[in-house]
């Protein structure tokens, strides 16, 4: 947790102030922002992200929030896009703070089916719009690739969504070529938890749904229980010989050591035969710049070489 040491003289003010406000039971309003222009050079609407799928395809279009949830955790494990440091953080994504949301005046909340909970409660501050991304069973990139047409024409910038829209198929094509000499083989999705369990991500992952629209095929053919199924023993490796192997995200420590101990990861042929590869954090729950990330990151370890995972 920030300190009050680390809050500028601005910030420590404006919450003693909201703080005096709620004790004395006065309804709470905001100073007026600076008014941020839409890439139209109208006044852009006032947008706070609940969802962090929400948030980046908020970014994805031009228009970042004004406020959005857990922002330093997202920094952490998103990386890109960048939020910018005066986008006011809402707290937890599982407990926004709802004083803090009506104090900055959003015009337009931006949620998705996982907070439904919380939805009368959002409609009392400003309109809500719900996207889904991930659904058991679906591929969540479609989804990902429809919310930015979605959310331009709910904000009245259609002209954003398709230029967004247009810029990512693109991109993915691009990558797809890029990748279309390592087609011969299938790759094994995983995120390694420690040294005998890890994460498989199939088809209704967004890496998974990403992998397929690259022209590539996942190895785990198998149904999952929600984007990905977890926890799954590591010698399940064993029945992907063929695979290229790839880690996304680092390796715990812990992981680390056991599996440079461990006789049965060295005997995996995907290891065995040099054929794993490690990749930076990505945000599993993302949306299209989740998956651009993804799909750039495997194109360049990809053409990199393999890299022992432990």
């Amino acid at each position: 947790m920030v300190g009050p040491e680390a809050l500028t003289p601005h910030r420590r003010a404006f919450l003693t102030a909201a703080g005096a406000l709620l004790a004395a039971g006065l309804p709470l309003r905001a100073a007026p922002s600076p008014i941020r222009q839409s890439p139209t050079g109208q006044p852009a609407p006032r947008l706070a992200a609940i969802d962090w799928a929400m948030l980046e395809t908020a970014a994805a279009i031009g228009h970042m929030p004004v406020a959005a949830a857990e922002l330093v955790r997202f920094r952490a494990d998103a990386i890109t896009p960048a939020i910018p440091p005066d986008v006011t953080d809402l707290g937890l994504r599982g407990a926004p703070n709802f004083e803090l949301l009506q104090l900055v005046r959003p015009d337009l909340i931006l949620s998705s089916p996982f907070y439904a909970r919380y939805e009368d409660r959002l409609r009392g501050i400003a309109p809500v719009l719900s996207l889904p991304f991930f659904v058991p069973g679906e591929p969540p990139l479609p989804k990902a690739l429809a919310a930015l047409t979605a959310l331009a024409d709910a904000i009245g910038d259609p002209t954003a969504g398709a230029r967004a829209a247009a810029e990512t198929g693109n991109r993915l094509d691009r990558l797809a070529a890029r990748l279309a000499p390592f087609r011969d083989r299938p790759v094994a999705l995983v995120n390694i938890g420690d040294g005998r369990h890890m994460r498989a991500f199939g088809f209704d992952s967004l890496f998974g749904s990403t992998l397929d629209r690259l022209g590539l095929r996942n190895a785990w053919a198998e149904a999952t229980a929600f984007s990905f199924l977890a926890p799954v023993p590591i010698e399940r490796l064993a029945a992907m010989p063929d695979a290229r192997l790839v880690n996304i995200g680092a390796l715990p420590p812990a992981a680390e050591r056991a599996l440079g101990r461990s006789i049965l990861w060295r005997a995996l042929p995907p290891v065995a035969e040099n054929r794993s590869y490690l990749l930076p954090d990505t945000n599993a729950f993302g949306a299209v710049p989740a998956a651009l990330r993804f799909a750039t990151l495997l194109a360049q370890a990809f053409e990199a070489g393999p890299k022992a995972v432990a």
